[in-house]
């Protein structure tokens, strides 16, 4: 579900307690559980595409997120992500240095052997980042996401086409995206049908690659509940076509949600705790013990599959530090696609 903007709340210093990731009492993960004023709150009802695609200032946080799964000529395997998060001190935009906005970009590659990522920040109004919705574009500095992915970073960078080859999806319910028993939400859709190619350079090494992305595209005022400490989330494609987005909150109970996606792009929400979760192998990462296998079953889509990360040690070592790596799926729905943890350990480094 990738409720990624839990990074600029602590940057800039939005939430209300202590900027840790492990949160506060009574604010959740990184204070996104806090109670917050003047902000707009999400609500179910239809996307309003294209103006969708662009900021929604009036809400908190906001990001555009992408993960892609890439295969050189060699049959070698790589990750790549690049995000976008805008997050606000008051719910409006302004020009120039009045306005409220702060932009914080994150980029990563990883292989079965490296991981790499570096981050960069920024104040709105001034043209250092932001959204366009026509023409579709996000950057920040000459980080770039439109038709083309870009980044670079130290020992890193990549270049790479997008083209949609499928719909855009709806999660939860026609994008309305329950957080909780208590009714966090966020308004939340993805773009799981990209197909990728372009170039990556690893220590001064250009390596063709092409493979397949997803986006996902959410904003939010307060999208936790107070007791939620932290998150694993999953983004799937399988061999057959189908996709599976599936998360898990934990908190005092823990929330599960998934979306089953249809190789014609069709989502099919699952009910609450439908998707089956469960550890199984720990790694020491940063010092951390992090859960980098996995069993998920989904019994009404007769899925039982173990995932796997490339590199167990993709740990963006950033300001707000969290795993978030590609991973392998074997056993009833063989495929590959991303894993991002947070709540294990870590807060402002």
């Amino acid at each position: 579900m990738n409720v990624k903007a839990i990074t600029l709340v602590l940057v800039v210093g939005l939430t209300a307690g202590p900027a840790s990731g492990q949160g506060s009492a009574g604010q959740g993960f990184a204070g996104l559980g806090a109670e917050v004023e003047g902000f707009d709150m999400p609500r179910p009802g239809p996307f309003d595409f294209p103006a969708d695609h662009g900021p929604h200032p009036a809400f908190r946080i906001e990001w555009w997120y992408v993960t892609a799964n890439l295969t050189a000529a060699d049959g070698t395997e790589y990750g790549a992500q690049w995000t976008l998060f805008r997050s606000a001190f008051a719910p409006y935009e302004a020009e120039g240095w009045a306005s409220p906005q702060v932009w914080l970009g994150h980029a990563a590659l990883t292989s079965g052997t490296r991981h790499l990522a570096a981050e960069k920040l920024a104040r709105g109004g001034i043209g250092q980042a932001g959204v366009t919705a026509v023409p579709f574009e996000a950057w920040i500095d000459d980080w770039r996401l439109g038709e083309r992915m870009v980044a670079r970073g130290e020992g890193f960078a990549y270049d790479l086409a997008l083209r949609a080859t499928g719909p855009i999806v709806a999660q939860g319910d026609g994008g309305y995206s329950v957080k909780s028993a208590a009714g966090q939400a966020s308004r939340y859709y993805s773009q799981p049908f990209y197909a990728a190619s372009g170039e990556i350079v690893l220590d001064g090494e250009r390596i063709p690659v092409t493979g397949t992305a997803w986006m996902d595209r959410e904003w939010s005022s307060q999208p936790l509940a107070a007791d939620q400490t932290g998150w694993d989330w999953f983004s799937l494609s399988f061999d057959d076509g189908a996709r599976l987005m599936g998360f898990r909150l934990r908190g005092a109970e823990d929330f599960v949600s998934a979306t089953w996606i249809k190789p014609d792009g069709r989502p099919e929400p699952q009910p609450p705790g439908a998707l089956r979760l469960t550890p199984l192998r720990r790694a020491t990462v940063a010092g951390r013990a992090v859960p980098v296998e996995w069993r998920l079953e989904l019994p009404a889509k007769g899925l039982d599959i173990t995932t796997r990360a490339l590199n167990d040690q993709a740990w963006n070592a950033l300001s707000v530090p969290y795993w978030e790596g590609p991973i392998r799926a074997e056993g009833s729905h063989p495929g590959h696609g991303y894993l991002e943890m947070t709540g294990y350990g870590g807060g402002i480094r």
